[in-house]
């Protein structure tokens, strides 16, 4: 991969390619000093990761980041002294567009196997994220849940990644405490900000936020969120848990796997929702959705940091809907009272309901 650094301390810039240097298969691009000298070297010379310093002179890291995606948008991974101490800042600028968030390695023990061990995982997640997958994995063989599920109230699921968490915020704000609807979010998010998010979304939102656990059932006015590096499925008697399978898929948490996994829901009061995002995770378990019967929608073009995910649901014919973010959340409003209202109107008679249903 080719790899810009961006960090206005000499010491750090040295250790980030000292540790470079260890791995093969990449090379240092170019680096930058500030924020806006980073924006116009990215706009001259896109490389494929910026490895980006949050705190910095003349422009930070949230808005170098977000100065990136809207005008030469490439992987972008937060590099930064402490992630845990700046975790506030760190979300920001996952918000505005970075993946993922590492401890800046130090020069002298740093440079130890195991002190840039993490920098280097991280980079090589991300290589897998930003090259073409070259095979068609197999989600529905390779993860071990049972599709058919007991008739269940109005779901709204949701996947997002690059940029999701800005426009996870916007729909969230829009909608009300007393929605008719079970709400679960696939974000791309490592475990270790996955409560970071949890705790920014409940203060946008009038909505109960909170993480998903196992066993949990999704319930009517609550957001659940995924929040290991495993994958999250609803099983067979709608209760949440995580897997680990498919293994070699590289999008963790997955919204494709998620989605396969409620397949089996009353598909007429249901609605599927593909956000801003790198790569293609989610669109054929949009796919499958819709041709079930479901509501799909994805994220317009002009509205999404990376038009990747949405873009790749559009191009399948999977989205019934393109749309930004704030008609996104109207249309859930409309989808979820709409619903409501006929449950309450028509016979309790099984027939019935799975007639105008």
């Amino acid at each position: 991969m080719r790899i810009a650094i961006v960090n206005d301390s000499n010491i750090a810039v040295e250790a980030m390619r000292r540790a470079l240097a260890t791995a093969s298969g990449h090379e240092i691009a170019w680096v930058a000093f500030n924020g806006a000298e980073a924006v116009d070297k990215c706009i001259a010379d896109t490389p494929d990761l910026v490895l980006m310093d949050i705190f910095m002179p003349v422009m930070d890291g949230v808005e170098t980041t977000r100065q990136i995606m809207k005008k030469s948008p490439c992987a972008v991974v937060v590099v930064t002294t402490d992630v845990n101490d700046s975790a506030g800042r760190v979300f920001e600028a996952m918000a505005a567009g970075a993946l993922d968030a590492v401890n800046t390695p130090t020069l002298g023990i740093g440079m130890e196997k195991e002190g840039i061990q993490p920098l280097l995982k991280k980079i090589e997640h991300i290589s897998r994220l930003v090259a073409p997958l070259n095979k068609q994995h197999s989600l529905r063989r390779s993860a071990p849940f049972c599709q058919t599920h007991t008739n269940f109230k109005c779901l709204i699921a949701i996947g997002a990644s690059t940029g999701g968490p800005n426009a996870l915020a916007i729909i969230l704000s829009r909608l009300p405490a007393d929605l008719p609807a079970a709400l679960v979010v696939i974000q791309h998010v490592d475990a270790q900000f996955a409560p970071n998010l949890v705790t920014w979304l409940s203060r946008q939102c009038a909505l109960r936020v909170r993480i998903a656990q196992e066993g949990d059932v999704p319930e009517l006015g609550t957001v659940l969120v995924a929040a290991t590096n495993d994958h999250l499925v609803l099983t067979s008697n709608n209760t949440l848990r995580y897997t680990p399978y498919p293994k070699e898929y590289p999008y963790r948490p997955s919204v494709d796997v998620f989605f396969e996994s409620v397949l089996g829901c009353n598909s007429k009061q249901s609605a599927a929702v593909l956000l801003t995002g790198m790569g293609r995770d989610g669109s054929r378990g949009m796919l499958r959705l819709r041709q079930a019967g479901w509501y799909t929608l994805a994220q317009n073009e002009a509205s999404c940091a990376v038009y990747g995910m949405p873009k790749a649901a559009a191009e399948l014919g999977a989205a019934m809907e393109v749309l930004p973010p704030e008609k996104i959340a109207d249309a859930i409003i409309l989808f979820a009272e709409k619903k409501a209202k006929l449950a309450s109107a028509v016979s309790l008679d099984p027939a019935v309901i799975a007639r105008d249903f």
